[in-house]
């Protein structure tokens, strides 16, 4: 095919005999996207990318020459050639930067343009870029009809399309290109926003929420940040000049591990200054290279996040991030009832080993040797791949504060046997194995006051069952293996061990060897073998580090 008259105006630009030879066709660069749409890009601040679409070189050589006098919003035209569809295609699959193809309708093929349309509205997925039919054969493809059945936003006929035509055809078209991407950031950082909160909510730590929070907002701005701190006013039963001050909830990059530090103590006066200026103003702030967001939760508590982005954020960076800190401000306050209500939890779990503690005085610090070493030997088991089914995080979480119940049933043996220095006789030594069952039926009727696994209802599995042997002599119910609660397995070891090694006083302790070999020699009779590998390997652990 061959146009005679490309531009006609005498005022603009005309075609001479002169035309210089039109530069090599760009070649796409990676491979083209296969099985999903192309995700948009904003356009490099130095240009717009534009693909031009023609098997004429002429075409080519007189666009680039327009084109090259074109400048929008401060930015250039990058000119992409290619001389079939074919080619056309293999760059617009490979390339998410273009803005805008101009694109002939007749090339290898009477209807070749019409068909890349639809392979790039369709196939391809890409709604984004903006595609302008030119034609010099307007009755091959007749407007009304191409409009209609193709999803292009212009249709221009070469004879028609002067140098200040396609000008004003393309301004428009890279405006709405750009308009068409700021919708679809705005739509993407929203749907980042509800992904992010979705995952935040299901955290029930006010360190790890606020960790959280700081690495959602990176990733809502799509950009690393070089420093990230979340700070907070005060702290629950702060007096004096410490209700003043500011801790750190959570730090991320230059302020990594600094959690529960103070603010003036860690970080540099800048930080400080821009922090306080936030928290005093209370509302955000924004540098050129940082911002600082102030968040006030629905029950007046304060929070201020400063986050050292490395650059000046966009109007729409601003509005996600502060639709995001508006959306999980709730969550701080979730979290600080959450962690009212589990501290409440863990007084009442206190305060029953501490009933326990009064009847049996030996036994106080023993609880807390048991709670550390019951909590190292979970994770140990973990570690090696052991009841990798039963022991979560909320399992991890609880065993060591349940472990100290495990003999909250003395409280139902009398003093006189209870605190006898002498060997129980046989009768004695009955009533003393009731404190099992007893302490068992204390803690289940408590659990099910509480929905869900709690340190009650775990505290019941071990009072209940840290005397059953593995082999099933033990007492009260006579379980077996894995019959025998997780938990309560656990506990035994520790327990046992602890009692051999403590002076009681109706015993001297034993050497910790002797007491070691104990627990070798019952490993598969009265205690799980899993549970003593794993006790054994925490102490070595404890031994080699000092």
């Amino acid at each position: 095919m061959t146009d005679d008259l490309l531009f006609e105006d005498d005022d603009d630009f005309l075609v001479d005999d002169t035309v210089p030879e039109p530069a090599a066709p760009a070649k796409a660069g990676g491979e083209p996207g296969a099985g999903g749409a192309p995700t948009p890009v904003l356009p490099a601040a130095e240009n717009w990318v534009v693909l031009v679409v023609d098997d004429e070189p002429e075409v080519h050589a007189v666009t680039s020459m327009v084109l090259s006098d074109i400048r929008f919003k401060g930015r250039s035209i990058t000119m992409l050639s290619a001389h079939s569809a074919a080619e056309a295609r293999e760059i617009v699959a490979a390339r998410q930067d273009i803005a805008v193809v101009l694109l002939d309708v007749v090339m290898e093929t009477d209807d070749a343009g019409l068909r890349l349309v639809r392979d790039i509205r369709e196939t391809m997925g890409n709604q984004a870029v903006r595609i302008i039919l030119r034609t010099g054969q307007p009755g091959q493809a007749p407007e009304r009809d191409v409009i209609l059945a193709y999803d292009i936003n212009d249709y221009k006929a070469k004879t028609e399309l002067t140098s200040q035509k396609l000008f004003t055809t393309l301004v428009a078209a890279l405006r709405s290109y750009e308009d068409i991407l700021a919708l679809e950031v705005s739509r993407l950082g929203l749907r980042k926003i509800i992904d992010a909160s979705a995952s935040l909510f299901r955290l029930r730590s006010m360190s790890l929420f606020a960790s959280g929070v700081l690495t959602q907002l990176s990733a809502v701005l799509g950009t690393p940040v070089s420093g990230i701190v979340c700070a907070q006013r005060g702290r629950p039963g702060a007096r004096g000049d410490d209700a003043q001050r500011i801790f750190i909830l959570a730090g991320a990059g230059t302020f990594e591990g600094v959690d529960e530090a103070t603010l003036e103590d860690f970080a540099d006066a800048s930080v400080v200054e821009a922090v306080n200026a936030a928290m005093t103003a209370r509302e955000h702030r924004y540098g050129h290279d940082h911002m600082v967001l102030y968040i006030r939760t629905p029950n007046a508590r304060e929070a201020v996040a400063y986050l050292r982005t490395g650059r000046t954020l966009t109007p729409l960076d601003q509005q996600l991030v502060e639709v995001f800190i508006g959306k999980v401000s709730v969550g701080f306050d979730n979290i600080h009832l959450y962690e009212q209500l589990k501290r409440a939890h863990q007084a009442t779990v206190v305060a029953l080993a501490d009933l326990a503690e009064h009847k049996d005085t030996d036994t106080g610090e023993h609880v807390l040797r048991v709670e550390r070493m019951t909590e190292a030997v979970a994770r140990a088991l973990r570690d090696a791949g052991h009841y990798t089914d039963q022991i979560d995080d909320l399992f991890l979480e609880q065993v060591g504060m349940a472990s100290i119940l495990h003999d909250v049933g003395k409280v139902s043996v009398p003093d006189a046997i209870l605190q006898k220095p002498a060997k129980l006789d046989p009768d004695e030594w009955s009533v003393m194995q009731t404190h099992a069952a007893n302490g068992g039926m204390i803690l289940e009727r408590a659990a099910k006051l509480v929905e869900g696994s709690s340190y009650l209802s775990m505290g019941a599995e071990i009072a209940a069952g840290h005397h059953e042997r593995w082999d099933g002599g033990g007492y009260p119910a006579r379980l077996a293996g894995e019959a025998i609660p997780l938990a309560a397995r656990i506990v035994a070891v520790v327990d046992v061990f602890d009692a051999l090694t403590s002076e009681r006083p109706y015993k001297k302790p034993w050497p910790r060897e002797q007491a070691l070999d104990y627990l070798r020699e019952q490993s598969g009779k009265q205690f799980d073998p899993n549970v003593v590998d794993a006790f054994l390997a925490v102490l070595a652990a404890g031994d080699a580090a000092g």
